[in-house]
C-alpha cells in the first residue's frame, strides 16, 4: 500500500509518501512544500492545492493521512491551519483517495511510543523506522510519521482480515449423546 502523509502549515506544508506492508515501511518521497512569504493567503492556499494535486497525480497514493486539529491557544493560526487541512482534504477527496485522520497524540504514541514526544524524538524515530541516512525536515518528518502511523493502524487489520478469509476453518462436528 502506498501512502500520502501530509502536514498541514500556511508557511510550510509537509509531504511524506511511503510504501508498506503493515511490517515494513518504506520512503517513497518527502518534502515541503512553501509558498512564498508574503503571498496573500489565497494564493498560498493555491500554490498548496497544486502542488498536492501533482503528488497525488504522479505517485497516484492508495490512501491519503493527515493529522487531525488540535487545540490552539491562538484562534487565529487554529484558523489559517484549518484552512489549509481544508485544501488537504479537498485534493485527496477530489482523486477519490480514502482519508484518514489522526491527532497529533496518536502520530506521536504510534511512532515514538510517547504522546508527548518532541520534534527532534519524531525526526529520530522516522529516520530509524524509514533507514534513512539523515534526519528529514521537522515538517517533512512529520508528514511521514502521519503516513507511518496510519500504516501502524490500517495494515495489520487488512492483514489479519486477509488471513482470516485465506485460512480454511475446520469444520465442527457436532456429537450427539444416545
Amino acid at each position: 500500500m502506498q501512502i500520502l502523509g501530509i502536514d498541514c502549515g500556511s508557511n510550510a506544508t509537509g509531504y511524506g509518501i511511503i510504501t508498506s506492508d503493515g511490517r515494513r515501511n518504506e520512503r517513497i518521497s518527502s518534502g515541503v512544500i512553501r509558498p512564498r512569504k508574503g503571498q496573500p493567503m489565497p494564493e498560498r492556499l493555491r500554490h498548496i492545492s497544486s502542488e498536492l494535486r501533482k503528488l497525488i497525480s504522479s505517485h497516484n497514493p492508495d490512501a491519503v493521512a493527515v493529522e487531525g486539529i488540535f487545540f490552539s491557544v491562538n484562534a487565529r493560526s487554529a484558523l489559517v491551519l484549518g484552512q489549509v487541512r481544508g485544501v488537504a482534504l479537498l485534493m485527496a477527496a477530489e482523486a477519490g483517495l480514502p482519508i484518514h485522520e489522526y491527532s497529533p497524540l496518536q502520530v506521536k504514541s504510534s511512532v515514538v511510543g510517547y504522546g508527548q514526544a518532541e520534534k527532534a524524538q519524531v525526526q529520530e524515530m522516522v529516520k530509524v523506522l524509514l533507514r534513512l541516512d539523515h534526519h528529514p525536515p521537522e515538517d517533512a518528518a512529520d508528514a511521514l510519521a502521519v503516513a507511518i502511523c496510519h500504516s501502524h493502524h490500517c495494515l495489520p487489520l487488512a492483514r489479519a482480515a486477509t488471513a482470516a478469509l485465506a485460512v480454511p476453518r475446520p469444520r465442527r462436528t457436532q456429537t450427539f449423546r444416545t
